[in-house]
C-alpha cells in the first residue's frame, strides 16, 4: 500500500459513516428506479400483442435447420464458459 492508499482508508469514523449513507442513498435510488421500470413494464399495452407476433408467423421463426452447425459451437460455448468460471 502507499501514502496515497492510506490517505483514502484513513478516515475518522464519521466521515466512515457519511459515506456509506452516501452509498446507500445511491443504492436505494438507483433500486427505485429500476423498481419503478420493472412497473412501466409491467403496464406495458403492447406487452400481450408483442408476445402474440411469432405465432401468426411461424415461418418467420427461425429454426435449427437455418443454422446448421449452431446447436454444436453453442453448447462448445457454454461449456467453454463454465470450465473457466470453475478455474477462477
Amino acid at each position: 500500500m502507499t501514502a496515497a492508499d492510506l490517505s483514502r482508508v484513513d478516515v475518522s469514523t464519521e466521515e466512515r459513516i457519511r459515506r456509506i449513507d452516501e452509498l446507500t442513498a445511491l443504492k436505494r435510488a438507483r433500486f427505485a428506479v429500476g423498481m419503478a421500470a420493472e412497473e412501466r413494464h409491467q403496464c406495458d399495452s403492447d406487452d400481450s400483442r408483442f408476445a402474440l407476433l411469432p405465432c401468426p408467423h411461424p415461418e418467420a421463426c427461425s429454426t435449427a435447420a437455418d443454422y446448421p452447425g449452431f446447436d454444436a459451437w453453442i453448447t462448445q460455448q457454454q461449456n467453454l464458459n463454465t470450465a473457466a468460471r470453475r478455474t477462477r
